[in-house]
């Protein structure tokens, strides 16, 4: 079929816009983002960052704009036209929401009605899912796998995430490798290989899953075998239930069947080879076995192979079921007895040409067309050095960390076999920063001027020397979705942390530490016991601080824990922009290049199940654009 133009794109003078505007409010509402909460006491944060008359209920009210607007019209309305000016910013449009003086936050309402116009979804630059695949079907109609008729159930080997993830993922995947023509796809970051195994068994796709991981690397192999023969189990099941439908619907209707078995039988034999319609004989659909429609269906697979292998267009569904319900005697059996000697007959011929689509469909049926390899990727990667047999294809990545996703972007700009990339990413943290540290910068600007970072990608930001820096991106990760429907920060540990904070100063005098506490409070009873636990893995004495000691410090602060739990909210609220800029960062960076055709940013996955939702997709310029 003909591939339909695929939707409109934003520009990048539109992408441009929509990242200034977020830079210019973001330099303002990032010194929320760039404290850390565990020195949220130790710091002074609340007095620093919010006005004193900015309490828990504001913060509260906050969410409640931001994630319930159907419900507070008349909110919205009143703060409306204090709004309208958010839309036409500059550094001094926001006054009324920050102090120009002291810089605190002022303006809980505005705040969070600008951090929510910030947000993607209000922006309008993305690409709807919907829109996308639409635009792909066209091309990939009878594309997809052969099995996927078995109606396979990710969710019973990989969690409710994952599980949603990878079958959102590689249906979007599948429609872009078969409208840009090409079979092979690259997973950077493969992990533990679901999206990789999914994309090679439910779509017959060729998959290197490249991981950095060695252990990730064998436990993918394991994992593969094993999901092999469950999906050989799921193959056997679907068969038994196509052909049960199969049964009670040819029951129902035999002579309706028989007319149309004869029919359907007839061209599909003509068309595979056997010309000569004296030598075939259709017999009526009636008193076979259960054995003989298994048979005849395993000749259909064969054939089915054949016609996928060759570029023909699939059978149909329909085609299949008819052929399910044919004879075994169907095809007369010819003896070689008819044919002269020393000489291949037409139906010899035929026969061993069946026997070979045979053998390569079983080869195809056993070949996992998933390899998973361990490699470190870098911008600079080759990748023809770690795959081969490297063809046209495209690549993906699933909530690839840190700089690995900014690398798959550029991989993809400057290698001409990569036709298309999907990267979902995640971890922002991990990022690197350029001007994170300017003296650091400096020196490795001189040093080494090829440095590659991870932000930022744009001339834009790179012009302005644009940092978040890591506690900002820290607080990108956040799930503002999750929170809405209930899913809290977990604030009675983050609570314990930024006391034992407090102690660990006062008592000790240590304000710099590179141990962690880790996980110490969900194997704590007590906060007594947290922070006995918390000092020994800091490798700080407790002997010589009492319990009483201890409780002290808490009582001291418990009243003071809704102040913590407003400012996490305050983040939680702002995390969707800082994650706006990141990928609007990307986004720009790619309709900076010459040769790609199409870019965007589409929201591939439900926020609440998987919080890193958008995924970045870029297609390069081809003859057919």
């Amino acid at each position: 079929a003909m591939a339909r133009p695929l939707p409109p794109e934003p520009s990048l003078a539109a992408a441009l816009g929509a990242l200034r505007s977020t830079a210019a409010f973001l330099s303002r509402a990032l010194p929320l983002c760039r404290a850390h909460a565990v020195e949220f006491y130790t710091r002074g944060l609340w007095e620093r960052l919010q006005n004193k008359w900015l309490l828990l209920p504001d913060a509260m009210y906050l969410l409640l704009v931001v994630l319930y607007q159907p419900y507070y019209r008349d909110v919205r309305q009143h703060f409306q036209k204090s709004f309208i000016f958010l839309c036409y910013t500059d550094d001094e449009t926001f006054s009324d929401v920050f102090c120009g003086n002291s810089k605190k936050l002022i303006n809980v309402h505005l705040f969070a009605l600008a951090a929510k116009y910030y947000s993607l979804s209000s922006l309008g630059v993305c690409t709807p899912l919907e829109d996308i695949l639409e635009a792909m079907r066209g091309s990939n109609q009878g594309t997809t796998g052969m099995f996927t008729v078995t109606g396979i159930k990710t969710d019973e080997f990989m969690n409710n995430k994952k599980s949603h993830e990878v079958q959102m993922m590689s249906e979007l995947v599948d429609k872009i490798a078969n409208y840009c023509g090409v079979k092979q796809v690259i997973d950077i970051g493969s992990g533990k290989g679901y999206l990789s195994s999914f994309l090679s068994m439910q779509y017959n796709l060729k998959v290197y899953g490249i991981d950095s991981s060695n252990s990730n690397t064998n436990g993918a192999h394991e994992r593969n075998r094993k999901l092999k023969k469950h999906w050989k189990a799921y193959q056997r099941r679907g068969r038994a239930n196509l052909k049960s439908q199969r049964w009670e619907k040819a029951s129902v209707q035999p002579v309706e069947r028989e007319t149309e078995c004869t029919a359907i039988s007839e061209k599909l034999l003509n068309d595979s080879g056997l010309q000569s319609q004296d030598q075939v004989t259709i017999q009526p659909p009636c008193g076979f076995t259960e054995t003989a429609a298994s048979e005849t269906s395993k000749q259909t697979e064969v054939d089915l192979v054949a016609r996928t292998q060759s570029g023909e267009s699939k059978l149909s569904e329909e085609v299949l079921a008819i052929l399910d319900v044919l004879p075994a005697d169907a095809v007369e059996d010819f003896s070689s007895s008819r044919c002269n000697y020393g000489e291949l007959c037409e139906e010899e011929k035929v026969q061993r040409k069946m026997a070979s689509l045979k053998a390569k469909a079983s080869k195809s049926s056993e070949s996992n067309l998933y390899f998973p390899l361990t490699s470190c990727i870098t911008a600079e990667t080759e990748l023809s050095d770690v795959i081969t047999d490297l063809e046209d294809c495209m690549m993906v990545g699933l909530h690839t960390c840190g700089d690995l996703a900014a690398n798959t972007l550029r991989i993809f700009t400057a290698k001409p076999e990569i036709k298309a990339v999907c990267s979902v990413g995640c971890c922002y943290h991990l990022l690197s920063e350029q001007f994170e540290n300017q003296e650091v910068f400096f020196l490795h600007f001189t040093d080494c001027p090829e440095e590659v970072w991870g932000f930022p990608m744009c001339q834009y930001l790179k012009d302005k020397g644009w940092c978040c820096g890591r506690n900002a991106r820290m607080s990108a990760c956040l799930a503002l979705e999750r929170v809405a429907v209930g899913q809290m920060l977990p604030m009675e540990s983050l609570f314990y942390r930024a006391v034992l904070q407090v102690i660990i100063e006062e008592i000790y005098g240590v304000t710099k530490s590179n141990r962690h506490v880790g996980k110490t409070f969900s194997k704590s009873t007590s906060f007594i016991d947290y922070v006995r636990k918390s000092l020994k893995k800091l490798e700080l004495d407790d002997s010589k601080l009492p319990d009483s000691c201890i409780m002290d410090y808490y009582e001291k602060y418990k009243h003071r824990m809704n102040e913590l739990e407003a400012f996490n909210m305050l983040k939680v609220v702002l995390a969707p922009c800082i994650e706006v800029l990141i990928l609007l960062d990307r986004l720009c960076y790619l309709k900076e290049q010459d040769d790609i055709a199409w870019s965007g940013l589409v929201k591939l996955f439900d926020p609440v199940k998987s919080p890193r939702c958008y995924a970045v997709i870029a297609l390069k310029k081809q003859p057919c654009f």
